[in-house]
C-alpha cells in the first residue's frame, strides 16, 4: 500500500496541553524573578562593605545554580518530559518554605510571602491537572 501523504509509521505529534504552556510560565516567571534577585545579591557582593564575603558568595552563587535549575525545569517542561514532575514539586515546595518565613519574624514582608506563595500553589495545582500527568507520563 502506498502512502502518499508519507503519515504511515510516523506518529501524530503531541500536543502540548494549554495546562503545561501556563505551568511553563510559572516557572519562567519565577527564573526570571530569581535571576532579578541573584543579580541584586551580585550587586551587593560587590558594592557593599561586609565583614565577611563569603556568605554573600555562597548566596550568589546559590541564585545562580537555582536560576540554571529553573532554566532546565523549564525546557523540560515545553518539551513535555517524563522527570520534571518531582523537581518542579520539590521547588514549589522549597518555595512555599521560604513564603511562610516570609510572613514571621522581626523583619517579616508578607507582600513578598503572597508573591512567593500564589505562583508555588498554582504550579502545585497544574502538576496535578490529568492532561499535565499525561503528556509527562512515560509512554507504555
Amino acid at each position: 500500500m502506498k502512502d502518499p501523504a508519507g503519515t504511515l509509521g510516523n506518529p501524530a505529534p503531541r500536543r502540548t496541553p494549554t495546562p503545561l504552556k501556563v505551568l511553563a510560565v510559572v516557572l519562567l516567571v519565577e527564573a526570571v524573578a530569581m535571576a532579578a534577585v541573584t543579580v541584586m545579591l551580585l550587586v551587593e557582593v560587590v558594592t557593599q562593605p561586609s565583614a565577611g564575603d563569603g556568605g554573600g558568595i555562597a548566596l550568589a552563587i546559590l541564585g545562580v545554580l537555582a536560576v540554571g535549575f529553573l532554566g532546565v525545569l523549564l525546557v523540560g517542561t515545553l518539551r513535555g518530559q517524563t522527570w520534571i514532575r518531582g523537581p518542579v514539586f520539590t521547588w514549589q515546595l522549597l518555595q512555599l518554605a521560604v513564603a511562610v518565613g516570609a510572613f514571621q519574624g522581626a523583619f517579616a514582608r508578607p507582600d513578598i510571602g503572597w508573591l512567593l506563595i500564589l505562583p508555588a500553589v498554582v504550579g502545585i495545582a497544574l502538576l496535578f491537572v490529568p492532561s499535565v500527568m499525561n503528556a509527562t507520563r512515560r509512554p507504555l
